[in-house]
């Protein structure tokens, strides 16, 4: 039975089981084994868990990669962060998807709760684009144009 295969560019990342490795060059990597892993886009640098809804995802990646010994600590870590964004925010479908990656992480089941926030991600941009669309509008507000308006 074959395992997982990965078409992985130059420059990208993989962790698997707690290992990180960078590739310089272009690979296909065949991994015949069941293994905890991440590759590519789906892994968050440190430096990039700038919201809070990329903080939840670096908890969950965290509590995904690391070994049996440290997970509780991520896992603790993530749950509290889910729980405070669905207190948080009142957008019905992200408190739905803290829901699920709560009750997804707390199972054990850490990739389909990474893939969860992966929405909630997509998600919070959403509602942060059109937050900062809004204010934009509201500080620059149109000049009234001089049609119909009399010498």
């Amino acid at each position: 039975m074959p395992g997982l295969v990965l078409k992985l560019r130059s420059g990208d990342g993989l962790i698997i089981n707690g290992a990180a490795l960078k590739f310089r060059t272009r690979t296909i990597v065949e991994i015949p084994a069941k293994a905890d892993l991440l590759y590519g886009k789906q892994i968050l640098a440190p430096e990039e868990a700038t919201t809070p809804a990329r903080r939840l995802y670096a908890a969950l990646q965290n509590a995904y990669i690391t070994s049996a010994e440290e997970r509780f600590c991520y896992l603790e870590r993530a749950v509290a962060l889910a729980r405070d964004f669905a207190l948080a925010t009142t957008s019905p479908t992200a408190q739905r998807l803290a829901a699920e990656i709560e009750q997804s992480a707390t199972a054990g089941a850490f990739y389909p709760a990474l893939r969860l926030c992966r929405r909630l991600i997509a998600h919070e941009d959403a509602v942060l684009a059109a937050a900062e669309a809004a204010s934009a509008a509201l500080n620059n507000p149109t000049e009234p144009s001089p049609e119909g308006v009399a010498p």
